[in-house]
């Protein structure tokens, strides 16, 4: 990988507001890429909304070839810079929660979510590889939300060589109270949970991760507490998200090939020494 600059992004995506949800990632990229940053990175479904409502179906668009991915490259070319952005893909008569990446020269590739959570399974197909996405600066793996509670998406987003692994979120909080000291205690312990888990998953494969979160009510009963982690290949968090309630933020972070390089080449690097051959009971179910 080399040197450079990434922003995260937690922002409200509303339910089927498409073109509003462009219209704040136009912004927040552009902002961002006036402070320098060459990859710039938002949360699951910022373009669609986190759709479990039933209407999915009514903004899900191809990708690459939807309006949402044209639009996107226009800029990612204006800007000279890669977006990752979270949109409900339409394929045949199916739906996929996606997250696409986007640079200069176009689109380069997805990564559709692997495992659903709770109700979304009644509204998207699951997809079925990680993908690793080469886009110059580093080669990245992505974890959709849920995908992040297992280890093995991250731990085979590795070995296929991912350097940078993005953490898109719609991680939703349930009944939001009134009482500000109550969703203070709620966006505290999200991301606590979140540090808890990123800091392990970059330790244990030795590459960064990128977390970010929608941050906001999106429609009846789906709120977000948004949240950004930026944590280096030792497992240390660089960077985070600094507010305590739910608003829109960004975090601008420097990434190091030195960093990088310095945690592969640790004395027992655990991929390194591994022995895939004895691994073969994860794959199976137990009696």
């Amino acid at each position: 990988m080399e040197d450079f600059r990434a922003a995260a992004v937690q922002m409200n995506a509303r339910l089927g507001e498409v073109e509003a949800n462009l219209d704040q990632v136009e912004q927040w990229a552009r902002r961002a890429a006036s402070e320098g940053a060459q990859l710039i990175c938002f949360p699951e479904l910022s373009i669609s909304g986190h759709w479990c409502a039933g209407k999915v179906w009514d903004v899900a668009e191809p990708v690459p070839g939807g309006p949402s991915c044209a639009r996107l490259e226009t800029l990612a070319a204006e800007l000279e810079c890669f977006l990752s952005v979270g949109i409900a893909e339409q394929e045949a008569a199916v739906t996929y929660n996606t997250q696409m990446v986007i640079g200069p020269d176009g689109f380069m590739g997805k990564q559709r979510k692997l495992h659903t959570s709770a109700d979304e399974y009644f509204h998207f197909r699951m997809g079925g590889r990680v993908n690793v996405i080469d886009i110059g600066l580093c080669r990245l793996g992505i974890g959709i939300c849920y995908d992040t509670v297992f280890p093995e998406t991250a731990r085979i987003a590795a070995v296929k060589g991912a350097e940078v692994y993005l953490a898109p979120h719609a991680a939703r909080c349930g009944q939001w109270s009134d009482d500000l000291d109550k969703q203070r205690a709620k966006v505290t312990s999200v991301k606590d949970h979140a540090r808890m888990t990123f800091r392990s998953r970059a330790y244990d494969n030795g590459m960064y991760v990128i977390y970010c979160n929608q941050a906001g009510p999106a429609g009846e009963d789906t709120n977000h507490c948004g949240g950004i982690l930026f944590v280096d290949p030792a497992g240390k968090v660089m960077a985070e998200s600094e507010t305590d309630v739910i608003e829109d933020e960004m975090v601008v972070c420097d990434l190091t090939a030195e960093a990088y390089e310095s945690r592969r080449r640790s004395r027992c690097f655990n991929l390194q020494t591994r022995r895939p051959e004895i691994y073969g009971d994860i794959c199976r179910v137990s009696d």
